[in-house]
């Protein structure tokens, strides 16, 4: 009896031991997606100059900072999920410019996609090397929005991607609508190395500092 007792929990531990080995635990690393953008308009449209751009996401801990580099220039993110503040920098054209979110800052720009709930299917593909399966969701704006996930993935920080917070692992592929075109994000490779902390400092300076607020106003009197 002991040795049957034995062997039933040599085979439990064995299990819990391969599904631990199966699915990672990301804490820190950094994760390139690739963009490719169709517009469907023979004459160039803003959104051609995305194609072929890349975004680089950087994790540590509460720490994230998103990259997107393309022919425009580069728009980044940093936000420490643990204090709730954050910072959008923006270089186009020559021009630099920071804008400062506070916690409450953060979540309304990102309200509409806080709550999103995937459905989730059995449809697979392989990226990166990694069994992906298939989600969809509706935004708030009646787009559909389909994301290619793999389980075996998980980042800890649950806040790095507000879209992505209730996906039940890490978005391999990723693609919505505009009006004007179909973007799709495809992980091209990822790295488990610690990354830097300076990585996610605040510029001292060179930027144009303003706030969420003065930032939205300023849309406002742009039309933008």
């Amino acid at each position: 009896m002991k040795s049957v007792r034995a062997t039933g929990l040599m085979m439990v531990l064995l299990f819990a031991g391969c599904f631990s080995f199966a699915q990672k635990t990301i804490s820190e690393g950094t994760i390139t997606y690739d963009i490719v953008v169709q517009s469907g308009n023979k004459e160039p449209q803003m959104a051609d100059a995305i194609d072929g751009g890349t975004v680089t996401v950087y994790l540590k801990g509460a720490l994230t900072r998103s990259d997107m580099s393309s022919a425009l220039g580069k728009e980044s993110t940093i936000h420490d999920s643990k204090a709730g503040n954050a910072v959008i920098l923006k270089e186009y054209s020559g021009q630099k410019l920071m804008i400062t979110l506070t916690r409450e800052n953060w979540e309304e720009k990102n309200k509409q996609y806080s709550d999103i709930k995937f459905d989730l299917s059995d449809e697979t593909i392989t990226i990166a090397g990694y069994t992906c399966k298939k989600a969809t969701a509706k935004l708030p704006n009646g787009k559909t929005f389909t994301v290619y996930y793999s389980p075996d993935l998980v980042v800890s920080n649950k806040e790095y991607n507000t879209t992505f917070k209730n996906l039940p692992g890490l978005a391999m592929q990723y693609e919505y609508e505009s009006s004007t075109a179909k973007y799709k994000y495809t992980l091209s490779k990822i790295n488990f190395e610690p990354v830097l902390a300076s990585r996610f400092e605040y510029p001292k300076s060179g930027y144009r500092v303003m706030t969420y607020e003065e930032n939205k106003q300023l849309k406002k009197g742009t039309g933008r």
